[in-house]
């Protein structure tokens, strides 16, 4: 099996009151990398709208912050949804730009191949790396900026599991 990623589980309560909140309740959740002692690779923080208010550009702004959402504390008898929007994962996958961690640099791959099963990305060509590494060259429908992603040769396992665990970041439970 590959590499599991350590992430914060959502707790529920805001990040910077500590409140529970409450079912059908709204927030905003936030990611960004952990700092390179911890033992979680990512780091998922929700806060409450009256905290996110009064300091959410500060915190948006904050360094390494991958992605922001706007989210509603399911109902304990609601069916988990599954609907990530397209945005989002664009704004992680930029975000991810230039990392040289292997475990972020997967990460980004398997963005790419959702960004491209959703035809938000288009495949140019590739070319060796000086680390023997396939570097595609892509950009975004609509966009000739081109951008440029490690593929890592991940096998159907591995990019099942990095899967998992985006869909662990994006809809984690409260």
């Amino acid at each position: 099996m590959g590499k599991e990623y350590n992430i914060t589980r959502a707790t529920g309560r805001c990040a910077a009151c500590e409140r529970q909140m409450q079912p059908g309740e709204e927030f905003i959740a936030l990611v960004r990398p952990a700092p390179e002692d911890a033992e979680e690779e990512f780091l998922r923080a929700d806060f409450c709208l009256a905290c996110w208010a009064s300091d959410g550009e500060q915190m948006r702004n904050g360094p390494g912050v991958l992605g922001v959402w706007r989210s509603r504390v399911p109902e304990p008898s609601q069916k988990r949804k599954t609907f990530v929007d397209d945005d989002l994962l664009v704004s992680f996958f930029e975000r991810l730009d230039g990392t040289e961690e292997p475990a972020k640099r997967d990460f980004r791959f398997v963005l790419a191949l959702i960004l491209m099963r959703k035809k938000l990305l288009v495949y140019d060509r590739a070319r060796q790396g000086a680390d023997g590494l396939d570097i595609w060259t892509m950009h975004f429908k609509g966009n000739e900026r081109t951008c440029e992603v490690v593929d890592p040769h991940l096998d159907e396992g591995r990019i099942a599991d990095v899967s998992g665990q985006l869909g662990h970041i994006l809809e984690g439970e409260l």
